[in-house]
């Protein structure tokens, strides 16, 4: 007996970096699956897309195919309706996947929607019709619940109505700076960092560095992912300068995928002087989402 072809997963971002984040990885294996890949939330697509990007994941084919779609006024129509319409255009858009080809469908979006006046839909209404719409069939699905649109009260209670939720844990969130381990000695910063969290960078970048040097992780170079850090003030700058320049001799600092203008800062700061520091500026360029979307959606 087989098991159940679908699943129902929750994520309950503290910041829009860990929003863009969880959603990002969760879109992109869907794409990678061959999935029909939906996301539906006007708020944050823009970012999540940007986020996408950022860790290299081809959209503008899928885009241009429609096997990536975004928000559009079908999709929002269907979120402001009554939970039995919801429904219904649920299964429309999973029948229509499956005939289109594709080998599933994966939607992800805010479930937090609609009136709160009493007698009217809530949301744990939409999140019970879509999880018995989707049961049975190819289709995952990933609700988001943010803290800065969703009460405790409803977060607790989406929690107990779903099996599985997508959560990551950083070495630092602070709702701008996002800091994640991908590997040993392998950071990755995202968002901006000024003089509020400039010490937070220095901290656990010398923690990985002391580990490094002291042997507990097996490496001679530290890197830190910086695709997705849109902005670095001179201070934190020099402060990640100075850190490499103080590394012993055979150890080294890269630095990859550098966005141009942090770069641009980086040198005036002084790292091409650091012998031990190494910047690898990012060559993909920024895609323009207009470019490749017309008004009514995908360009032809």
């Amino acid at each position: 007996m087989t098991g159940d072809p679908s699943s129902h997963s929750l994520t309950v971002p503290v910041s829009d970096e860990q929003l863009c984040e969880v959603v990002s990885s969760f879109l992109a294996d869907g794409l990678e699956a061959g999935e029909r890949v939906a996301y539906f939330d006007d708020h944050t697509a823009d970012a999540v897309l940007s986020r996408m990007q950022d860790d290299g994941v081809e959209i503008i084919g899928p885009l241009r195919t429609g096997q990536f779609q975004l928000p559009n006024e079908g999709t929002r129509a269907a979120m402001l309706s009554p939970p039995e319409e919801f429904g219904g255009v649920l299964t429309h858009a999973m029948a229509a996947a499956v005939e289109d080809g594709w080998a599933g469908l994966r939607v992800a979006g805010q479930m937090e929607h609609g009136e709160h006046r009493i007698g009217a839909p809530q949301p744990a209404d939409y999140d019970r019709v879509l999880a018995d719409t989707i049961r049975g069939h190819p289709v995952h699905a990933l609700c988001i619940y943010d803290h800065a649109r969703c009460p405790d009260e409803l977060i607790a209670q989406m929690r107990a109505m779903h099996d599985v939720e997508l959560a990551s844990n950083p070495l630092h969130d602070d709702t701008l700076l996002r800091i994640t381990e991908l590997a040993p000695a392998h950071l990755r910063l995202a968002g901006e960092v000024d003089h509020g969290n400039r010490p937070q960078v220095r901290r656990v970048l010398g923690r990985v560095l002391d580990r490094v040097a002291r042997g507990e992780i097996d490496t001679d170079t530290v890197v830190a992912d910086l695709s997705a850090l849109r902005f670095c003030d001179v201070a934190a700058a020099v402060s990640v300068v100075h850190a490499a320049e103080e590394l012993p001799a055979t150890m080294w600092l890269r630095l990859e995928n550098v966005r141009p203008g942090v770069a641009r800062l980086l040198d005036r700061c002084g790292a091409s002087f650091a012998g031990q520091l190494e910047v690898q500026v990012r060559d993909r360029p920024r895609i323009r989402i207009s470019d490749v979307m017309g008004p009514g959606g995908p360009a032809a």
